[in-house]
């Protein structure tokens, strides 16, 4: 499942351009990573987006 577990961050659709500007359906998916972060006292696994995992690294320091 494409979806980041904190933002919620799904894949998204638009088009791609060619140079005579014919367009042609196209994904932007998230830029997902497997990280594991502490819930209170454990550890547990999430897929989060880069963009979740820098803002958390920039709050906790």
């Amino acid at each position: 499942m494409a979806k980041c577990a904190h933002c919620g961050k799904t894949t998204t659709f638009g088009h791609s351009r060619s140079f005579s500007m014919r367009a042609t359906n196209r994904t932007f998916k998230p830029n997902l990573q497997k990280v594991t972060v502490y819930e209170g006292s454990r550890k547990v696994k999430k897929m989060l987006c880069t963009k979740c995992i820098r803002t958390m690294t920039k709050t906790k320091a």
